[in-house]
């Protein structure tokens, strides 16, 4: 018996303790400027978005920390950095909209997800604020609750 893929067929990488550890307000797309060298490690799955972060710095947004592993059979003549800072392409409204955003108390700037959209890597990224312990016990009670509503639907419907 095959196994399901749990990720859809253009995802590369998602950042699961985000959604665990903030509550998303609002996301966005962005490209991302990437080298040859971070293309083809990406296409190879070797990307990890788990401590990653977007970094505002004057005017313009960055992804932090993800690490990006280079392939062994990569050139030479290329330093591969595996957690440099890569350039997020996004609007200026919207570089606006998550600087102003993020002065704000509690609100941080965070990567949810890497996807293939044609050719090009994706950026989703969303405006987030951190969750306190008691939180992330409700939303863990209220995933449980769910998950065991479905079940219970489905045994009834037999």
């Amino acid at each position: 018996m095959a196994s399901k893929k749990k990720t859809s067929p253009g995802s590369i990488a998602q950042n699961k303790r985000a959604r665990r550890d903030y509550f998303i307000e609002q996301t966005f797309e962005a490209g991302i400027a990437l080298q040859g060298w971070e293309l083809k490690s990406i296409r190879d799955g070797r990307v990890q978005l788990t401590d990653a972060f977007v970094n505002l710095h004057q005017g313009e947004a960055y992804l932090s920390s993800a690490n990006i592993t280079p392939l062994a059979s990569a050139s030479t003549h290329v330093v591969a950095e595996p957690q440099r800072n890569r350039k997020l392409l996004l609007h200026a409204r919207e570089l606006a909209q998550l600087f102003a955003a993020t002065q704000q108390k509690g609100f941080t700037c965070i990567p949810l997800a890497l996807y293939w959209k044609g050719n090009k890597v994706k950026c989703e990224i969303a405006l987030a604020k951190g969750k306190q312990q008691h939180d992330k016990r409700a939303s863990t009670r209220e995933k449980d609750w769910q998950r065991d509503k479905q079940r219970l639907l489905k045994s009834s419907h037999r």
